[in-house]
């Protein structure tokens, strides 16, 4: 039976929908109670480049997709929407839009945490003689107080990423957007807050900590909006939605939509939805997500991680009293390059590719630098190839760029080892490129630990709906959570880091010749 259409008698709700919209697709399970997927469906994001750097999605284009894959995996899994106990929706983060309050018409498209627009504005901030101040005045204010508060603004840097310094360009630039905001009529959301928004047609106006912390205006140890840094960026208070609980009733989908309510248990930010998605429940518990970017996430329980440099802390998840905090470490361009590589007719089948780097003994000098945060955050860094030679062939091209992918995860992994002060627990990995069995086992010999890989990849998904369910009564509890998992290899250290050691010293000279290329 179609989804969306009456039936005779009431389905009992044996079900529960995880939706991950994220960067290159929106895709949706469906799950019954042991965690097994029944139904998917999945459509592929089309991104917009009005200008060179800037990335784009349409509300629109992107709000169909979600509506369609949901339909499209009930269908899928022979099932009514009455059979769905609950929806969870895990969404890339960073990337948001603004919109009028009372017409819901959008003032742009939705400004993707891809996008470089505001990369002037970052290096001239990152410069300027007031962040200066401001870093000597919370460096005095954490030395006399000792309190972690402090800790994070003594070293602020703005990135392209985030979306502070995207948020002030929009109000520099785009004149309805600040003319609402000064008569208090703008609303501002991240891809969960939109759809929140639209699925309860309006209805329903609010985020979650875990997307709200990805934002870098939210402040994870005060658990609010900053008011510091947008009285600095002159960005109104007034725009900015509730902060709800990650796993929480957030209200019922619009019953136009689907033919009947459907209850929405669960939004949460992609990262952070993979965590719980792989039961990183424990402090010191590591994820290590490789899809369009690369994340490293450690779980640091009840305490606030802060760093100078290469990390930041995170709220994981807020369920109830419980709050979990994160420190993450990303790498961009990991699936990216792969998939440019595929473009370019490198190989075929992105299967093939573990074979391809595995056939040959070495990459014979040849390095590829992929683009931003190699060495630190350089957003006019081009990929590149170095040490081609006239016996260069694809295989050698190919693995250099996986094995790019295992350096720098190497990197970020000492970085991880030096600043974060908890024992390092179980490794998990998840996305596209944990599929790939020499990425894989060449980053278990650089890091010597083992990685465990799930059967299921998609784990956004799978915590989305985790969360879902828990909020619904479907699951109990995280115990009988950590019994879902299904593990499917593990991959152990099988040489020593050391006979990589000319490889990467290589890698890493080719890193040093490319910024600001």
């Amino acid at each position: 039976m179609p989804c969306g259409q009456p039936d005779s008698g009431a389905a009992p709700a044996r079900y529960v929908l995880g939706v991950d919209v994220g960067s290159t697709v929106v895709k949706c399970h469906v799950y019954d109670r042991a965690a097994a997927v029944r139904g998917s469906s999945c459509r592929k994001v089309e991104s917009l480049y009005p200008h060179p750097g800037w990335v784009e999605l349409d509300p629109e284009v992107l709000w169909s997709q979600f509506i369609d894959v949901i339909k499209e995996a009930v269908q899928a899994a022979g099932l009514h929407m009455r059979q769905i106990a609950g929806l969870g929706i895990s969404t890339q983060r960073g990337t948001f839009i603004t919109w009028h309050k009372y017409t819901g018409k959008p003032f742009h498209n939705f400004i993707s945490w891809q996008d470089l627009r505001s990369a002037e504005l970052v290096n001239s901030w990152n410069k300027s003689l007031l962040l200066k101040a401001i870093h000597v005045i919370f460096t005095v204010l954490h030395f006399l107080t000792g309190s972690d508060r402090y800790l994070a603004p003594s070293f602020l840097t703005f990135s392209t990423h985030q979306t502070s310094m995207k948020l002030s360009w929009v109000f520099k630039n785009i004149h309805e957007a600040e003319e609402a905001a000064k008569k208090n009529n703008c609303c501002f959301g991240t891809v969960d807050t939109w759809l929140l928004y639209r699925l309860t047609k309006g209805s329903v106006y609010a985020t979650d900590y875990s997307n709200a912390s990805s934002t870098g205006i939210f402040e994870p140890f005060m658990k609010c909006w900053s008011p510091t840094l947008c009285n600095l960026l002159s960005i109104p208070m007034s725009i900015f939605p509730p902060v709800k609980d990650t796993s929480f009733n957030f209200g019922s989908t619009d019953s136009e939509i689907f033919g009947i309510p459907i209850p929405i248990m669960a939004v949460v930010a992609d990262q952070q939805s993979a965590m719980f998605g792989e039961c990183c429940f424990r402090p010191g518990d590591v994820k290590l997500t490789m899809g369009t970017g690369g994340f490293w996430n450690v779980n640091t329980g009840e305490h606030l991680f802060a760093s100078r440099g290469s990390l930041y802390p995170l709220i994981g998840w807020k369920i109830g009293e419980e709050v979990v905090y994160l420190t993450e470490g990303s790498i961009s361009d990991i699936g990216t390059a792969v998939k440019w590589a595929q473009d370019i007719e490198l190989f075929t089948n992105v299967d093939e590719t573990a074979e391809m780097a595995q056939s040959i003994a070495d990459s014979q000098g040849v390095c590829f630098i992929p683009g931003l945060q190699v060495s630190g955050d350089d957003p006019y860094l081009c990929a590149s190839f170095m040490g081609l030679k006239p016996s260069t062939n694809r295989n050698h091209l190919v693995r250099a760029i996986l094995e790019s992918v295992a350096f720098r995860n190497k990197l970020l992994y000492d970085i991880i080892v030096k600043k974060v002060h908890i024992p390092l627990q179980t490794i998990r990995a998840d996305g596209g490129v944990s599929n790939n069995s020499f990425v894989m086992q060449m980053t278990s010999d650089l890091i010597n630990k083992k990685i465990e890989k799930p059967a299921n990849a998609d784990m956004s998904s799978l915590g989305a709906a985790f969360l879902a369910g828990l909020a619904s009564g479907f699951w109990t509890d995280k115990k009988q959570l950590k019994k879902l998992r299904r593990i499917e290899a593990m991959f152990e250290p099988q040489k020593d880091s050391e006979e990589y050691r000319p490889a990467m010293d290589a890698w890493l000279q080719a890193v040093k010749h490319s910024p600001h290329w």
